[in-house]
């Protein structure tokens, strides 16, 4: 039903532009343009029957650390959730990760997000309690952490 593609650096005007709405709060800053101009041939985009946006995911093979890759950040649309879609997106990166030699796969979402650390937690990954200062003074996020 969905057609899974590499992204473009192209991409990133659609996905910005529905990032907002598709979250239901101002969520745009955490995925500044960088990301598609430097790891778009790690992340997906999942396309429609008629070419629309149907979700995304931005991941990376981390440069620094060989054995992992982590995904940033992905989106499903509204009508599009509940079938599966978020699911073959990792399962498309894992393999990608697989191939290149990762063994762990990392990703972290804010506390609030109870949506996520249980899709997360389905999805084989081991969340962490709430790190305190994970991206500075006033901020806490959950960290997962998967085998491949």
């Amino acid at each position: 039903m969905y057609a899974l593609r590499p992204a473009t650096p192209a991409d990133y005007d659609a996905i910005a532009a529905v990032l907002d709405d598709w979250w239901g709060r101002p969520v745009a800053a955490a995925l500044p343009r960088l990301f598609l101009d430097h790891f778009h041939r790690t992340s997906l985009v999942a396309e429609g029957p008629g070419g629309e946006l149907a979700g995304f995911l931005i991941g990376f093979l981390s440069p620094s650390l060989p054995d992992e890759a982590y995904i940033h950040f992905v989106g499903v649309a509204p009508g599009a959730r509940k079938g599966g879609l978020a699911r073959t997106m990792y399962e498309r990166f894992f393999e990608l990760a697989r191939g290149d030699g990762r063994r762990v796969v990392k990703a972290i979402t804010a506390p609030v997000n109870g949506t996520s650390i249980a899709f997360h937690r389905r999805m084989g990954f081991a969340a962490s309690e709430p790190v305190p200062g994970y991206h500075g003074p006033g901020t806490s996020l959950v960290t997962f952490s998967r085998p491949l």
